[in-house]
């Protein structure tokens, strides 16, 4: 293990994260709140200790798999304690706990929340948590492959481990180009959203706020009813750019480049748009009775499947009070999550066709032992290693969501809380069913079940191994 090397990664994710801090304090400053002091020397201080871990790079340094997939995980866990400390020492957020499990949900892009009363923070506070969205939407590692001064192969190390999803694959021949590329689409999406947003009539600040929530599939709302307040034109809006922020990135990139035909040739893609379609329609029609008017049932349907399945966590309505079967579903969809390579959390529409291929590929071995099946995607071979990858991915994930539904079953909640809570932190939702739905909150949790949701929120964000990985005794051997 080259711990220099690490070392470095670290303080250019605190040089960067110093600067992000100064964007609140501006915003306290413009709405006259004291807590801009507290900004300010938590951007100073950590900027500088970036500064010093990051100034000079040792002549030693190197950068394998196994540097790179820790270098990721600490720096989420550092990024997020030192996130923490402005809500904390601003009196935002009292408890440390607390401020922690929110900026965690923030920076995993989960969106479950410890606050009761979410209008009574100050301004620079609530941007600080809605603007984590945004940062660990696409990722502060893959941002900083654009200025960090490494060889393509030691980025790459550092891709696949942020990046979601069963593999990464590059848009351009260089890794650099490609994280360029990612973050340009990510901005230019978020730049039309705030647009879109402003036609409408939403604040400014409500608009910020709201995109980054919905561009980082985050979900953090401003207001205790979340999107309910606003008009149809700007949930339907945010509906919109929910759904295209789930689709992967790639897609955009073959738009961009002519490649039309190409682009709606991946499969991913298909069953994504497919999954929404149905989902919608089947809420739509469950959900008539109750909401009396087909345009609105189907309005707070498609709200509420794009929120869901991108794993935003925004919310139009009370969706805990909706029938059985559209509670079902929308559980469903917190499991299969987004595409890979897109903002969205879950298991990842790529993985789930893996896996239905694969059984259709068992099922017809069993009819013809003697024949040789193939598992194609989008008219390729899928590699053996990238199906045994995922067949681990889902065992691991399924221990880490029965063990964290035992501990946290201990605090005595109902059975529907305590498994909703669980699946919603590890895909990174946002809200579950019963206590805590989208008008309730997860402030009544001990501090022990807190920790295991935060665990859960880092470990889905990045895809469980890289944080695994720390506990692991020969990770840090020589």
């Amino acid at each position: 293990m080259n711990c220099k090397s690490i070392f470095y990664i670290l303080g250019w994710i605190l040089r960067v994260e110093g600067l992000f801090l100064f964007l609140p304090m501006i915003v306290a400053l413009i709405y006259g709140e004291d807590t801009w002091t507290v900004y300010l020397i938590c951007a100073a201080l950590t900027f500088a200790a970036g500064l010093a871990l990051s100034w000079k790079r040792s002549g030693n340094f190197r950068l394998f798999a196994r540097e790179g997939y820790v270098a990721v995980a600490l720096g989420w866990v550092l990024m997020s304690l030192i996130g923490a400390v402005p809500l904390w020492a601003a009196g935002d957020i009292p408890h440390f706990v607390d401020a922690l499990f929110e900026i965690i949900s923030g920076f995993t892009t989960t969106g479950s929340s410890i606050l009761v009363d979410v209008e009574a923070i100050s301004r620079g506070g609530m941007f600080w948590r809605c603007f984590s969205h945004w940062i660990g939407g696409m990722g502060v590692l893959v941002f900083l492959l654009q200025i960090i001064p490494l060889s393509s192969g030691q980025i790459m190390y550092l891709m696949r481990a942020e990046s979601p999803g069963p593999s990464v694959s590059k848009l351009v021949p260089k890794v650099r180009e490609t994280a360029f590329v990612l973050y340009g689409i990510y901005l230019a999406m978020s730049v039309l959203e705030i647009f879109f947003l402003l036609i409408g009539g939403m604040p400014l600040f409500d608009t910020l706020c709201t995109t980054f929530g919905s561009a980082g599939t985050g979900g953090f709302a401003i207001w205790g009813d979340s999107m309910a307040r606003y008009s149809p034109y700007l949930q339907i809006v945010v509906t919109v750019f929910m759904f295209l922020f789930g689709v992967n990135f790639s897609f955009y990139y073959l738009l961009l480049t002519k490649r039309v035909k190409e682009a709606f040739q991946i499969e991913e893609v298909r069953a994504y748009f497919g999954i929404f379609a149905a989902s919608t329609v089947l809420i739509a029609f469950n959900i008539l009775s109750q909401v009396g008017n087909l345009a609105d049932s189907f309005r707070h349907a498609a709200f509420q499947v794009s929120s869901v399945m991108t794993t935003t966590g925004f919310a139009t309505t009370d969706f805990n009070l909706w029938p059985e079967f559209s509670r079902t579903l929308l559980v469903l969809l917190m499991f299969i999550g987004a595409c890979a390579g897109s903002t969205g959390g879950g298991i990842k529409v790529s993985r789930i066709l893996m896996y239905l291929k694969t059984i259709k590929k068992e099922l017809a071995f069993l009819v013809h032992p003697r024949s040789v099946k193939i598992v194609m995607m989008d008219g390729k071979k899928l590699e053996h290693t990238v199906v045994r990858a995922a067949n681990i991915f889902l065992i691991t994930y399924l221990v880490i969501l029965a063990f964290s539904i035992l501990i946290v079953s201990l605090d005595g909640s109902d059975f529907t809380t305590t498994v909703t809570a669980v699946i919603t932190t590890l895909n990174n939702v946002g809200p579950g069913l019963s206590l805590v739905g989208p008008m309730g909150n997860f402030a009544f949790f001990s501090d022990l079940s807190k920790f295991v949701l935060m665990f859960d929120m880092l470990a889905g964000r990045l895809e469980i191994f890289p944080l695994l990985l720390l506990f692991v005794p020969y990770t840090w051997k020589k």
